[in-house]
């Protein structure tokens, strides 16, 4: 099994590209600053630089919605490769594609979001304060049509 779940925040916007050819694809390139779950008594936290890609809706996705800085909940598989440099030498890679993604932050924790409102525009309005804790009130006498009691 080759599975990796990732929480980090973007070090960077996201980049995109389109493959060539009749049936061009988006590839999204992104690095995720992973927080490592254990610190040395007085140091700083330390975190990874994990190289991440997406392809696709996927990739579309990142770009429209992600930001650097954002916090992002990762799912993918661990891919390797190589290619010769200019120079002749072979490099190794190492790179997660992601296959799913989701915010791992609210918008109120990213000043940026809130700022230029792109949560807002793109999946509706906020919740009305009057409900208090941002769950939709379910209507009266619709109980018996629930999946579950």
């Amino acid at each position: 099994m080759n599975k990796a779940i990732l929480i980090g925040r973007l070090t960077r916007d996201p980049e995109v590209r389109y493959s060539q050819g009749d049936n061009s694809v988006a590839v999204a390139r992104f690095t995720l600053a992973v927080d490592r779950r254990f610190k040395k008594a007085g140091d700083t936290q330390d975190a990874d630089f994990i190289s991440c890609v997406t392809f696709g809706k996927q990739a579309e996705f990142v770009e429209k919605y992600f930001r650097q800085g954002m916090k992002m909940a990762a799912v993918g598989r661990i891919q390797t490769g190589s290619y010769t440099n200019r120079d002749g030498q072979k490099v190794y890679t190492t790179d997660i594609v992601i296959e799913e993604v989701e915010f791992a932050e609210s918008k109120s924790h990213n000043p940026e979001a809130v700022r230029d409102n792109s949560y807002q525009k793109d999946f509706g309005p906020e919740p009305s304060s009057a409900m208090g804790d941002g769950f939709m009130n379910i209507p009266d006498g619709i109980d018996e049509e629930l999946p579950f009691n």
